[in-house]
């Protein structure tokens, strides 16, 4: 005889049921989430994708999309909005970034262009700097989260041991993959677990050459100096999960990064606001470590063209020009405000920082 089971169901079966259906969903939206996306970001992302795809109704006019606000900025997860001020984490010190470097980008800003075995060249009035990329692909300014993450320790630990607080710091650093999630402010889904050992490939992979011309101590001719090395060390996983996710990991800071903030009387390196990881555009982020090295605290005017030329954009300089516009237009990046203003040779970016009043101003023209 067969039982009927029409008849109400458990709550607890019920909520079960939930559960389980709730964790493949967020399983489905972990694995569909681009670099830097959170869980709802994807979700919106997936959500505007399948209406835009959908063939509309016999006989029904398809209603018009809505006019969203242009924005450079993703909003902060829920957990990064409510810290745990008792259990102090890895994640606590201030956003350095090595001030030698953030004026030309040795990354790439495009998420889908890898550009592996390329190269970029940037010359400079002392010389050149050239960026190589491996076969996994050149190291993208998110992967740079990491190089941030691994100077601001290493600046730390240096301000302790010359305060007495602490031993002098070595060259490893040792974080645990939620520790590198909740310092660059991103979600610590699998999808993002997994992410970390691709970045750290690509991070190892990309090359940095520098070449610059020093003037000799007698003056007759300039010496040389060649200096080559990657944007990260040696690396290796320590530990993985039950589930086989990397779980920490260990990474080796190269010569030219470890010299710069560990000798000398003050590291050369400077602060960064850590809304910059809320950043979604790849520009939108040189932009904002441009405005930081060249404006500081006041302002700084740069032509659209040097920005393009520093930036080692692979497309148009029109096409360049046109997402740089939409930046200035958003006018959403932490601590400075960005305008447009026509100049002899072709259209400046204006960076002000916000806290200093216009009178006190003086305009300051970049390279």
């Amino acid at each position: 005889m067969t039982s009927m089971n029409n008849g109400p169901q458990p709550i607890g079966n019920l909520l079960s049921r939930l559960e389980e259906t709730h964790a493949v969903y967020r399983k489905t939206l972990e694995a569909a989430a681009l670099p830097g996306e959170s869980i709802r970001d994807t979700e919106e992302r997936l959500r505007a994708e399948h209406e835009a795809v959908r063939p509309p109704q016999y006989g029904v006019t398809p209603p018009k999309p809505p006019v969203l606000a242009k924005t450079v900025m993703r909003c902060p997860l829920e957990s990064d909005r409510q810290p745990d001020f008792f259990v102090p984490g890895l994640y606590d010190v201030a956003t350095k970034d090595n001030r030698s470097l953030m004026d030309v980008a040795v990354y790439r800003l495009s998420k889908r262009d890898k550009r592996a075995c390329e190269m970029i060249r940037y010359d400079l009035p002392s010389g050149y700097v050239e960026v190589t990329a491996g076969r996994y692909g050149m190291a993208s300014v998110w992967d740079y989260d990491i190089v941030l993450m691994m100077v601001s320790h290493l600046t730390e630990s240096m301000n302790l041991f010359k305060a007495g607080r602490g031993q002098m710091p070595g060259r490893k650093f040792a974080p645990h993959t939620s520790d590198i999630a909740k310092f660059c402010r991103r979600g610590d889904g699998g999808r993002q677990t997994d992410d970390i050992e691709a970045a750290l490939d690509r991070l190892q992979g990309t090359i940095i050459k520098s070449v610059r011309e020093i003037p000799s101590r007698n003056g007759k001719r300039n010496v040389r100096e060649v200096e080559s090395e990657g944007l990260i060390g040696l690396y290796r996983v320590v530990s993985r999960t039950d589930t086989g996710k990397v779980s920490s990991v260990e990474i080796t800071a190269p010569d030219w990064i470890y010299r710069e903030v560990t000798s000398g009387a003050k590291p050369d390196v400077l602060t960064v606001h850590r809304d910059y990881f809320l950043i979604e555009s790849g520009l939108g982020r040189f932009v904002y470590r441009l405005a930081r090295r060249a404006a500081g605290k006041t302002d700084a005017k740069w032509a659209f063209k040097t920005i393009y030329e520093h930036s080692g954009s692979a497309g148009p300089f029109n096409k360049f020009c046109f997402t740089l516009r939409k930046i200035i237009k958003a006018n959403e990046l932490p601590e400075y405000t960005l305008q447009e203003e026509a100049g002899q040779k072709g259209p400046l970016l204006v960076m002000r920082h916000k806290d200093v009043p216009d009178e006190l101003l003086e305009p300051v023209t970049g390279s």
